[in-house]
């Protein structure tokens, strides 16, 4: 349902889920009156909402990079907006931001948090947001920063039909190396090798992965970036060449427990000499500016194809995108589609 103006649609963080969530107990629907911003403040009107596997952790009473989600408070998010009124002099109506928006149709957010986005030239307003904004500088990083990668390298990606994922394996291809990612379901693995380019794609589903795994990998792997964790963090852990790095950006396939499985094979670290590196996005808040400047380049020259994955009917859709992205329907970034673009009003 749309707001009117003089109406907010919010969804609520009102349980902690115990186990796997349950977003019919997790969320629920709250309709407030519209904010006014105040000054020194912009009024925002939400565009899309970026949904992402993190957010499970924040609901979690446990200390983590953020603090935890307060209970019968609006969830928290970041979005893409339009400026509909303005109190600071650095922005105008009409103007296209990124910010903390928080699960809602408008937000009052302080001029000092946002962000423009400058969207290149025929570039869909969602390819920029998702290329520029969380997933594709968390690829950037977290591939050339912390994995080092150099031509010629294995690198090897799970979870890589996801947001991150998706732009990671093509930022190692962008860099000379061979790229194996690992996705699960055959139309994933297709997507990998006809759309994305990657060299080998394996199906972590299959009965015959490891085995699929140890022969794409004669030489070993030299860099793996996770964003899975579980069983094909261990299954690459056996995989390790000398000297090889493992990113840890995410491990979704342990966010929805009640106790997250850590590794098994965690000797292999020691027996190649090899590191594990964990890091999140917010460490390289200073760099942000770089890394877009460079992502909007390659997008542009249509070096990084950005895809997307919409979820429509409003903001009271975003709990139904967060269990789809964990049940792992979506290729590409998991968005929701909170309001009309632009132009299209």
């Amino acid at each position: 349902m749309s707001a009117s103006k003089e109406e907010n649609t919010q969804v609520l963080f009102v349980k902690r889920p115990a186990d796997r969530l349950d977003v019919a107990e997790t969320f629920a629907i709250a309709r407030q009156p519209m904010p006014t911003p105040a000054d020194g403040q912009l009024l925002l009107r939400i565009i899309y909402l970026s949904i992402d596997p993190g957010t499970r952790s924040w609901m979690e009473d446990r200390r983590s990079y953020v603090s935890p989600l307060v209970l019968n408070e609006m969830m928290r998010g970041s979005g893409v907006a339009e400026v509909i009124e303005s109190r600071c002099a650095d922005y105008s109506v009409g103007d296209i931001v990124i910010a903390s928006t928080g699960w809602q149709e408008y937000a009052a957010v302080d001029a000092t948090l946002v962000s423009r986005l400058s969207v290149p030239e025929g570039i869909a307003l969602p390819v920029a947001f998702a290329g520029l904004h969380i997933a594709g500088l968390t690829a950037y990083f977290g591939m050339l920063d912390i994995g080092q990668i150099k031509a010629g390298q294995t690198v090897v990606v799970s979870g890589a039909a996801g947001a991150t994922g998706s732009i990671a394996v093509q930022i190692a291809k962008l860099h000379g190396c061979r790229v194996i990612g690992i996705a699960g379901g055959p139309d994933k693995c297709r997507h990998l090798t006809e759309v994305l380019g990657v060299d080998v794609a394996l199906d972590y589903r299959a009965t015959t992965f490891e085995e699929d795994l140890a022969t794409a990998t004669p030489a070993f792997v030299d860099v793996f970036y996770d964003n899975v964790g579980g069983d094909v963090l261990d299954a690459v852990l056996l995989r390790l060449a000398k000297c090889s790095r493992i990113v840890l950006c995410g491990g979704i396939s342990q966010y929805d427990r009640a106790e997250a499985r850590g590794p098994k094979n965690y000797l292999e670290i020691i027996k190649q000499s090899a590191s594990m590196v964990g890091f999140v996005l917010y460490d390289y808040k200073s760099r942000y500016p770089e890394a877009a400047a460079a992502l909007a380049q390659w997008i542009a020259e249509g070096k990084i194809k950005v895809c997307v994955d919409v979820q429509e009917g409003g903001v009271s859709k975003a709990p139904d995108a967060l269990a789809r992205l964990f049940s792992g329907k979506n290729i590409g970034k998991q968005l929701v589609r909170v309001g009309a673009e632009p132009g299209n009003q």
